[in-house]
């Protein structure tokens, strides 16, 4: 994952020195990378070990293998501004836009195309490195959690929990990067096996399904994606020394490189907490998942458990890219805003803070 630094620190940076850091979920290996390239870029999104950058100068879509150097251009953004038909002015379009979720496909020609998800506008777009403008598509995105992306595909959740119509499943659409078909709905999910919220995750290269299994939000369940599909309604009884991580995201991390945490787990924010709770799948039970140190307001102190906070701001789309840490949800970001204003720190790659003449750089 691109790490990340918290204390204003986004990538480009200019205390950084052109250098940019990538943590190993498996190994705990740091990763020290040379990317002058994030001076005039900001990054909107990482898939299948590529960074999804956005050029300041023209909004171009780049995607960078951050260890190879290799690139990949496609159109700007501001081609696809252009086919939005709403009020909002251009400048707020590509604000909007640069809240997305990725997938990629190749061809054997070598080809690259991508699909990205406009989050905030429920809309999808595609485009290959031989285009010069994006292309929407006609149908709408459903609503949904975050998306996970995986071998050319994104997978979605939508919950119909707070809706008049059918109000007991979550649905799991697909979409690939490679065709252009309305999403594909592969599995209804009965409320009485995962009740809301309900997230996706990839472990061992296998899709899985996290959400609680009654709305006292007592305990989680995990689920293989394949199983949901099949009718197979057998939860997972462990997933080895792995500990998923949800937030906006959801992550698996190998627990050897979170010390003192145990595999097996789940960790996210509770409902009812507003600390990291750790929810083990063996015995059923919860446990908190950072000491007081790691959950300081400065983010100045660091605990034994502080690299946890630092997985979970990748989960956090609204936090990662920004130089922001996750804490808890609302009161830090602002907190951390305020900040960066007092300190003088060049504030211009969080989309929330981009006023139109400010728009790219």
């Amino acid at each position: 994952m691109m790490f990340a630094e918290g204390h204003g620190l986004h990538p480009g940076h200019e205390n950084l020195g052109g250098h940019i850091r990538f943590f190993n979920l498996d190994s705990g290996i740091f990763v020290r990378v040379r990317l002058p390239l994030l001076t005039d870029h900001c990054v909107l999104d990482s898939v299948e070990g590529l960074l999804v950058l956005q050029r300041d100068e023209d909004t171009a879509i780049h995607l960078l293998h951050p260890f190879t150097g290799d690139i990949v251009e496609l159109p700007p953004l501001t081609s696809l501004a252009m086919q939005l038909k709403t009020d909002y002015t251009e400048a707020t379009k590509l604000k909007l836009m640069r809240h997305i979720s990725a997938s990629i496909s190749v061809a054997d020609d070598g080809v690259v195309r991508v699909m990205v998800i406009l989050i905030r506008m429920m809309r999808a777009a595609v485009a290959t490195s031989q285009d010069t403008e994006w292309s929407m598509l006609s149908w709408r995105v459903p609503s949904h959690y975050q998306p996970l992306s995986t071998g050319g595909k994104q997978y979605l959740v939508h919950d119909t929990f707070f809706e008049d119509i059918d109000p007991d499943v979550a649905q799991v659409f697909q979409m690939e990067a490679h065709l252009q078909d309305t999403p594909k709905l592969i599995v209804t999910i009965p409320r009485e096996i995962l009740a809301y919220p309900v997230y996706l995750v990839e472990c061992d290269s296998e899709v899985l399904v996290v959400g609680h299994n009654d709305m006292s939000f007592t305990h989680l369940a995990v689920h293989r994606l394949s199983d949901l599909v099949s009718e197979r309604y057998v939860p997972v009884k462990g997933i080895g020394d792995k500990v998923i991580f949800v937030g906006g995201r959801a992550l698996c991390v190998s627990s050897k490189i979170l010390p003192p945490t145990t595999g097996n787990a789940v960790i996210y924010q509770h409902p009812r907490e507003l600390t990291f709770s750790q929810y083990c799948l063996g015995s059923s039970t919860w446990s908190l998942a950072t000491d007081e140190c790691s959950m300081s307001m400065s983010g100045l102190t660091q605990g034994p458990c502080s690299l946890i906070p630092h997985v979970f701001t990748c989960c956090s789309r609204r936090h990662w890219n920004k130089g922001l840490m996750y804490w808890r949800d609302n009161e830090p970001l602002t907190w951390k805003v305020k900040q960066k204003f007092r300190d003088g720190v060049n504030h211009s790659h969080d989309p929330s803070l981009i006023s139109p003449t400010r728009l790219f750089s």
